[in-house]
């Protein structure tokens, strides 16, 4: 089932329902989904380099809230982590806004999305550095998810943290010992702190019924592979893949998705314009960066990360960046050339 077309059925029922809750860049991904891979959204003249064969292929919207693109991004954010990938056991800690809070930071999304990003920081930066915890600085890499797998809003931060850390007083590195990293009850507790001061300093009035406890968790992932191709797959992607929309009949819409309690296949029929509407309220702010390294993980700590490598003997060969897939001819197969492009000017 292609998002496109139930775009075209119920953008008119989207607009009379919900056109005073949706922002300009909702609107922006809404249109540039709407073109995606048609000629509204420009061409590419295309010619075989063996049989000369001439095509015209539409181009992608590349939209980072579009199911059909960003395969490539998303691949070659994966290929930089795997880089970054040392010997040792990873862990992934979720830290997710209680339901009191979700109108507030629905309505200043930029803003405390920001703040959220600085408080999960400053807690893990401040437990590592806990002498009865780890007593060395940590890297990690969080990413901002805002939906849940029914698509309701739902906020919430995924950090992959590899066990361990450099103490830069002894010059040495600091691995964490068996598959236990810090005690999840104490990071929610440290956390909910945190993050209502950080919000009352901002002048945002936190409501009176947010609860006294908040939810922390922190697992063991092995390796650090499967956590890094389990973010990877949300980094540059929608919020659902077309496979998953199964039906759309009398006006709505059903989906499928696994429940993450009980592991099963489950599904959710909406009408067809509140689907749409599920679907942009997940679309973030313009320039907005959902994902970000910390620590000797961050761009800027490259010297580091390499004396973490020499000390922990890790040998990362170098490899080319991934090239695009190539379109190939579709009478001999062969690769194409771009020949020109043809631009349109999209349409509201």
């Amino acid at each position: 089932m292609q998002i496109q077309s139930l775009i075209e059925q119920y953008k008119p029922l989207l607009i009379k329902h919900y056109a005073g809750q949706i922002s300009p860049h909702q609107w922006q991904a809404l249109h540039a989904l709407q073109r995606c891979r048609t000629r509204d959204s420009g061409e590419l003249q295309m010619q075989c380099t063996q049989c000369e064969q001439h095509q015209w292929q539409p181009l992608s919207c590349g939209h980072r809230s579009c199911p059909m693109c960003q395969n490539h991004e998303a691949t070659q954010w994966l290929d930089r982590q795997k880089k970054k990938q040392l010997p040792v056991d990873y862990f992934m800690a979720t830290f997710t806004l209680p339901s009191q809070l979700r109108s507030l930071v629905k309505q200043n999304q930029k803003t405390i999305y920001n703040l959220f990003f600085a408080c999960v920081c400053s807690t893990l930066k401040d437990f590592g550095l806990n002498p009865d915890n780890l007593g060395a600085e940590m890297g990690f890499t969080a990413v901002l998810h805002t939906h849940s797998r029914r698509l309701d809003y739902h906020p919430h931060i995924h950090v992959v943290l590899p066990g361990g850390g450099v103490d830069k007083k002894r010059k040495q590195w600091k691995k964490i010992k068996g598959q236990y990293l810090f005690n999840e009850f104490a990071l929610a507790k440290v956390f909910r702190a945190r993050f209502i001061a950080t919000l009352k300093q901002a002048g945002f009035k936190v409501p009176e019924i947010t609860p006294k406890k908040w939810v922390a968790n922190v697992r063991h992932v092995g390796n650090g592979l499967p956590a890094l191709k389990y973010l990877s797959r949300y980094l540059y992607r929608g919020v659902i893949s077309e496979k998953n929309i199964i039906a759309n009949k009398e006006g709505q819409v059903t989906f499928k998705y696994t429940d993450s309690q009980t592991k099963k296949t489950e599904t959710r029929t909406l009408k067809g314009e509140t689907f749409l509407y599920l679907l942009l309220q997940h679309v973030l702010p313009t320039g907005f960066r959902r994902v970000r390294d910390y620590g000797f993980l961050h761009a800027n700590a490259k010297r580091l990360l390499a004396l973490v490598h020499w000390v922990l003997k890790v040998c990362i060969e170098e490899t080319p960046p991934r090239s695009r897939p190539v379109f190939k001819c579709k009478q001999c197969q062969s690769p194409m050339v771009i020949k020109s492009i043809r631009q349109t000017s999209p349409s509201g």
